[in-house]
């Protein structure tokens, strides 16, 4: 049999028509398949349209694990993180963040220290007039009585001079100031009853020990100088070497210090009995408790007769940006270079920037 163009066209035109058909459908079906919401549904809509046999169950994507933190690099913070309302509990070190321990904190730095407050009204149950007397005599004047009732703030910050590339170890310089201020005393012209100052010199190190529960991560080691930058009778120093050691344990943080007078000449040494009173130690504690901050400070020497300081803080939450309330609670010797051989109890509110911590 033979066939001509002619016999073809009927076909052609026939194939045509189908296939134009076969199109209309495909697109009236893909346009019913895009109006479905359901992924599952409207990828099995798309291929029966082409004529596949539609999966059976949908591929599920597959669990992409959290990359752990390799040497020296932190995992990603959540961003929730940064809204305290909403930010998931987690268990960070106390110690770690206030030393900057963590390995991706700066290598030079300046943060807080000691807590850095503002007590408004400071009272005392105990009146330090004697060391202002000798004055008052001398200028031929009666003594003047210093009020209850007084202002009292401290600033202290530290920096960091060096770290290693891991951030366990590190040298540090401080400085810590206290003022007691009588601005409630009109009488003799609101003074500042005392001033001390505190510069440090220390090297500190994260051993990171694990026993009972708790983690040793804090030893620092160094020199301090105290003194109220005073002349005689009033004038006030020492030097001291010491050692600290820090541990944790959820949101406690323990801590104790020892230190060493460096001795001065007799004839130079303003207060050859400060550690009768002020003693050889002292043990810190803190505790958080959710945004709300507890701490205690005891201070002595158990051979002089009892002779001491504790003290007791409260720091609230933020209360006005980042200032929080604050209570402090002092009773023994030595609440300032003035006062180190004078026992009294003081309590005092007002406003903070940090628990020390």
């Amino acid at each position: 049999m033979t066939f001509h163009m002619r016999d073809l066209a009927p076909c052609l035109l026939l194939a045509a028509t189908l296939g134009h058909a076969a199109g209309a459908l495909a697109q009236s079906a893909h346009a019913d398949c895009t109006a479905i919401e359901n992924d599952h549904d409207r990828l099995a809509c798309y291929d029966r349209a082409s004529g596949r046999p539609p999966s059976a169950k949908p591929a599920e994507a597959p669990a992409v694990p959290a990359p752990a933190a390799s040497h020296g690099q932190q995992p990603a913070e959540d961003p929730l993180a940064y809204i305290p309302a909403l930010a998931p509990h987690t268990a960070k070190s106390i110690i770690d963040s206030n030393w900057g321990f963590e390995p991706t904190s700066q290598r030079y730095l300046i943060d807080l220290y000691h807590p850095n407050y503002l007590l408004i009204g400071r009272y005392t149950d105990h009146v330090n007039n004697q060391p202002f007397t000798p004055l008052f005599q001398a200028l031929g004047e009666p003594p003047q009585n210093l009020d209850n009732t007084e202002a009292k703030f401290q600033l202290s910050f530290k920096m960091r001079l060096w770290a290693t590339d891991d951030r366990r170890w590190g040298v540090w310089a401080a400085y810590t100031q206290q003022n007691q201020w009588q601005v409630y005393n009109g009488d003799v012209s609101r003074p500042f009853r005392e001033t001390n100052y505190m510069p440090e010199l220390f090297v500190s190190f994260r051993p990171n020990v694990e026993f009972a529960g708790f983690h040793w991560r804090l030893l620092n080691a160094g020199y301090n100088h105290q003194s109220n930058g005073r002349a005689d009778p009033l004038s006030r120093s020492w030097d001291r070497l010491y050692a600290e050691v820090g541990v944790e344990r959820e949101n406690l943080v323990l801590s104790a210090k020892a230190w060493y007078r460096i001795k001065e000449e007799a004839d130079k040494d303003d207060n050859p009995d400060i550690t009768s009173y002020m003693g050889y130690s002292e043990f810190n504690a803190l505790y958080r408790l959710r945004e709300h901050s507890f701490a205690g400070m005891a201070r002595g020497y158990i051979g002089t007769g009892g002779k001491g300081a504790y003290q007791l803080t409260y720091t609230s939450p933020r209360l006005l940006g980042p200032l929080r309330g604050y209570v402090q609670l002092f009773s023994g010797y030595g609440e300032s270079m003035i006062d180190y051989n004078w026992k009294q109890t003081t309590i005092g509110a007002g406003i903070a920037l940090n628990d020390g911590y």
